[in-house]
């Protein structure tokens, strides 16, 4: 019995003496200093240590495997006081260390280029200082917020931008998904064009950071992310509130109303812990500076809700409605200005405009497991409502009632996300694991009608669309050293396109259009990062993503061989910092489309154009030359064409070849700040042997401010120099009113882009 009693009491110190020699671990949460609110993101780590941390979606951090001594422990993300402390670790520590960080003036020598919780970001360090540094007054300056990402409006402002990036024409969303507190942005088989993306719904004020992923190598996305992504996320919580008025040139003004309803928590909803809820709304009208009055409306609203139900668990609930009509002058001919027959601000057709609503409802739960692990949940839901008339060809296709076209789109979007996220080790090395998993239901009414002066005359497609994408991934990064990281993913995709309808035959008459089909894609991803040195970061990315086709095509059989056309990414590039108050981005690219996909609007087809391929590079620089002075610019050139086609027939129409963007910004947070900014995009092929040429431009705009604690003052003025530009271009086929009948000239038809207009705001803080 003694011997018995002996033996274990010399297993229970050997247990004993083994875990005081095992390593230490430290643990805790990461707040704001004004709401008390969790910090996503936030860099931790012991300072001279190799390694560290960022804090997850509940502003967590778990630091293993630490060795035994007296360091520093350190915390900072950028615009906020970097916070250290002293601490001595013993052997089998497991202690807590919070930390609560203030906001700071923006200072590039805090900026790490080390590789963060989420490897696959583009250009992480340099998209947190452009949410802060660069100017934004609309929400299509949120869209370019994206490096090398250019926008062109055509429909009057209320319609989806055309976007361009990496060499595509993204048209309004195909190879380039967008998302917004994990609502997607783009629609499917949408009665204008696939990937339709209208971000219009969102309040700029109210953004709080921008994710972008450039090519196809993130395994959380999937539909349209060929190009990339963009995520974009709104605020948790306000500092205050805030009234904010613009009155700007062209009858244009704006209103806009942030409240904060919890008053930084002296007031409690669910839980006694951190809560915040905030209003958000504002109405915007402008004529805008053609001849015809634009009439152009909208209204945004915003209620969202964040709150730590418990230490392990929060919440947050968010409910939107945007609402938005106006009329259009839409594209014109060159030969119409050259005739005289109208000036460039002129319109052939002012029927031309829409409207259009989206109503969001979303619910994320997200919850600390055991073992390290988090589990996020979203549900969400959108109602959505689209209605245009558009006249691309005048009188080409009907010499009597014109070629105007009606497309409305009513839908109802349902969705749900899952993703698992857990840090644990692999052979002694650090790993961290997201398994995730998501549907999403698009079903709805789609229309494409004939139309004189918004007078419907006859149909031309109709139908009930069901559409549902199912995918689930596993994405694994491993730090196989102190200095190689490896990322390796792989996501599974399965559609359901279903449509059930009537389309308009040969000779006229409605005909059933009606089938279903189911197809799936895999997608494997492969990405490596070398930290060489503290200010170096290597890495080479690589990917298989796709974009799905229009369902009515696949249904139809013209395409149900190529429902989603596989793309193949790949880069070698690096983040480094030469200088203490200089990061650069540099990148050498290639993507390989299976299929180049141009939605034809006025027929409901989507046309196959082949395969493509397209090489680039990309280049950013941001450099703060004094404490308040920064000059930031990106810098892409990128070369792209058709495969198996003949040379000289083979460019891809409408893709930009270089592009830049940058600027000189003063960034004060008190007081006087100011930017002069500079957009440039050169000329392009319009059609695929070059003989259109879209026309490049060159533009200077400029933002001033003033903020105090109480109010800011600011203008901002758009092309200062007063250039006559076209912002959206097309090579288009049409007939003007008196040309022959049967003649339809193709030449390029332009969407004229703003003349010099300011615009002056003022904004009181309570």
């Amino acid at each position: 019995m003694k011997n018995s009693l002996l033996l274990v009491l010399l297993l229970l110190l050997s247990t004993g003496r083994l875990l005081a020699h095992g390593p230490a671990t430290l643990r805790g949460t990461v707040t704001d200093s004004i709401a008390g609110q969790p910090l996503v993101g936030v860099s931790v780590g012991l300072v001279g240590h190799p390694g560290g941390t960022v804090t997850n979606a509940l502003g967590q951090f778990v630091l293993t495997d630490l060795p035994v001594g007296a360091f520093t422990l350190r915390a900072g993300a950028l615009g906020y006081r970097e916070r250290t402390q002293p601490i001595t670790l013993v052997a089998g520590d497991n202690r807590a260390a919070p930390f609560i960080l203030s906001n700071a003036a923006l200072s590039l020598s805090e900026v790490t280029v080390t590789q963060t919780r989420d490897p696959n970001q583009s250009l992480p360090a340099i998209n947190q200082i452009d949410k802060l540094l660069r100017p934004v007054n609309s929400a299509q300056d949120l869209l370019r917020l994206v490096p090398g990402l250019f926008i062109a409006q055509h429909a009057g402002g209320g319609k989806a931008e055309q976007i361009f990036l990496r060499g595509f024409d993204v048209d309004h969303g195909t190879d380039f998904a967008v998302s917004v507190d994990g609502l997607p942005v783009n629609m499917v088989s949408h009665a204008h064009g696939q990937g339709y993306a209208d971000f219009h719904f969102v309040i700029p004020e109210t953004v709080e950071q921008l994710k972008v992923y450039k090519g196809p190598y993130t395994a959380k996305f999937g539909d349209f992310a060929t190009a990339g992504a963009g995520e974009f996320s709104t605020k948790n919580s306000i500092d205050a509130s805030q009234v904010k008025l613009e009155v700007g040139r062209f009858d244009t003004r704006r209103a806009l109303v942030m409240l904060d309803l919890l008053n930084h928590n002296q007031r409690h909803l669910f839980s006694k812990r951190p809560e915040s809820l905030y209003l958000a709304s504002e109405y915007n009208f402008t004529n805008a500076y053609f001849e015809q009055p634009q009439h152009f409306k909208r209204f945004n609203g915003l209620l969202k809700y964040n709150g730590q139900l418990s230490e392990r668990t929060s919440l947050t609930l968010l409910g939107s409605h945007f609402t938005s009509s106006w009329d259009a002058s839409g594209q014109i001919p060159e030969r119409a200005v050259a005739r005289g027959l109208i000036s460039r601000f002129g319109s052939l057709d002012p029927s031309e405009g829409g409207s259009t609503d989206r109503t969001n409802a979303s619910a994320v739960l997200t919850t600390a497991l055991p073992h390290d692990a988090l589990l996020r949940q979203q549900l969400y839901y959108s109602n959505y409502n689209f209605n245009l008339y558009s006249n691309f060809t005048f009188f080409a296709r009907d010499s009597v009632n014109g070629d105007e076209i009606a497309q409305t789109d009513a839908r109802h979007i349902y969705g749900y996300t899952a993703t698992y996220e857990r840090d644990g080790e692999l052979a002694e090395r650090s790993l961290h694991s997201t398994f995730g998993l998501g549907t999403r239901l698009d079903d709805g009414t789609l229309q494409l009608r004939n139309a004189v002066q918004r007078q419907i005359l006859d149909t031309v497609s109709t139908g009930r669309l069901y559409e549902q994408n199912i995918n689930a991934y596993v994405d694994e990064t491993l730090n196989l050293t102190d200095k190689l990281t490896i990322n390796a993913a792989l996501r599974a995709d399965v559609f359901v396109f279903q449509f059930r309808g009537r389309a308009a035959d040969a000779d006229g008459a409605l005909a059933p259009l009606t089938g279903r089909e189911t197809r799936a894609r895999v997608s494997p991803k492969l990405n490596l990062y070398y930290q060489l040195t503290p200010g170096v970061q290597l890495f080479a990315r690589s990917g298989f993503g796709f974009h799905s086709n229009d369902a009515r095509g696949v249904i139809q059989g013209t395409n149900r061989d190529n429902a989603l056309p596989r793309a193949l990414g790949y880069e070698l590039g690096s983040t480094f910092k030469p200088l203490p108050g200089m990061v650069v981005n540099a990148a050498v690219w290639a993507l390989h489309l299976d299929d180049e996909l141009v939605y034809v609007g006025d027929e409901a087809v989507v046309e196959n154009a082949g395969q493509t391929r397209r090489f680039g590079t990309d280049l950013s620089v941001r450099y703060q030359l004094t404490r308040l002075l920064f000059l930031d610019g990106d810098f892409n050139f990128n070369h792209g064409r058709l495969v198996g086609v003949a040379e000289g027939q083979n460019y891809i129409p409408l893709a930009p070849t270089f592009t830049s963007i940058g600027g000189l910004t003063l960034k004060s947070p008190q007081g006087f700040s100011a930017s002069l900014r500079y957009r440039h995009i050169d000329s392009r092929p319009a059609n695929e042997d070059n003989s259109v040429r879209a026309r490049g431009y060159f533009l200077l705009d400029a933002v001033a401010n003033y903020t105090h604690r109480r109010f800011r003052l600011g203008a901002s003025a758009e092309n200062l120099l007063d250039e006559d530009w076209n912002e959206a271009q097309f090579d288009t086929a049409s007939r003007l009113r008196g040309e022959p009948v049967g003649s339809a000239p193709s030449e390029l038809h332009f969407t004229p882009g703003t003349p010099f207009f300011v615009k002056v705001n003022a904004s009181v803080f309570f």
